[in-house]
């Protein structure tokens, strides 16, 4: 059937997809939700149109089986695939972080919510993605490696693509990191105006910081919280640095590639099975 004159070609419709998806996540990665939702409606504008020009099947929305239907609305309402929307949260904290503050962050800054019970599997999956074929990806969603066995930390993500002295975890880290994802989260929402939810986000850093409160109960000033993580982080950032680098030296040299994304569970399992029993602990 020839082509209506002006009808885009199904290849100039998949650039236009590939350009808009790329615009939707700058945008979403600038925090500007407006332009987010504007360039979300043209893309789903140029996928309609896809199906048509490839499958001439206009009507197929309606007669798609309920869960596809489901998957579509999800898609209208701007969601993004949820390892984006995980990618997206961990990059503004900028440090590991547990699933329920990565929800929390995203909720706050990001338009849409990410749904808990996609959070369950999906370090596994990424697992299974890499070691069927390792860097097919620009990036995965990883584990957070302990210092001392350099096995995976319990319910912390963190990315591939940043330094591995960033995504190990020692005594320290969980201070010098909520301090750290404080100081970033207090410098994005300064740039603007923070939302209702964005403030409320600030305010549960901010009651655990001490000089981060500085007016009535319940507010915070961006700029106060910046301020107050950044003089506590300068105590135990030195310390904790020292210890994550020895660390990341040793994970260099005794784990393959995927252990450095995943830990070594092997050597963990090993590692605690042989310790020698503590007095008193025979017989339990």
């Amino acid at each position: 059937m020839p082509r209506s004159p002006g009808v885009p070609t199904p290849d100039a419709l998949e650039a236009r997809i590939t350009e808009l998806r790329a615009a939707v996540r700058r945008a979403v990665a600038a925090g500007d939700r407006r332009a987010a939702r504007d360039l979300r409606a043209d893309l789903r504008l140029a996928e309609r149109q896809w199906d048509e020009a490839v499958l001439g099947d206009a009507g197929a929305e309606n007669t798609a089986p309920p869960g596809e239907r489901d998957a579509r609305e999800s898609e209208a309402r701007g969601l993004l695939p949820v390892r984006e929307q995980v990618h997206q949260a961990l990059t503004l904290l900028g440090a590991p972080a547990a699933p329920k503050l990565i929800g929390s962050v995203y909720a706050a800054f990001f338009p849409g919510e990410i749904a808990g019970s996609r959070l369950t599997s999906l370090r596994r999956d990424e697992e299974r993605s890499f070691r069927t074929a390792p860097y097919a990806r620009p990036y995965y969603l990883c584990a957070a490696l302990t210092a001392d066995l350099l096995a995976p930390a319990r319910g912390l993500l963190t990315v591939s693509t940043w330094p591995l002295e960033q995504r190990i975890v020692g005594p320290l880290s969980p201070r010098t990191d909520f301090l750290t994802s404080a100081v970033r989260l207090a410098e994005h929402a300064g740039r603007g105006t923070p939302s209702p939810d964005v403030r409320r986000l600030l305010w549960r850093f901010a009651s655990n910081i001490p000089g981060a409160v500085t007016g009535t109960v319940g507010t915070v000033e961006p700029a106060d919280l910046a301020e107050a993580a950044r003089a506590e982080l300068q105590v135990h950032r030195e310390p904790d640095r020292r210890l994550r680098a020895s660390a990341a030296g040793r994970a260099r040299t005794r784990l393959d590639d995927a252990e450095r994304l995943f830990g070594s569970r092997l050597r963990a399992l090993h590692e605690s099975g042989g310790r020698r029993a503590a007095p008193g602990e025979r017989g339990r």
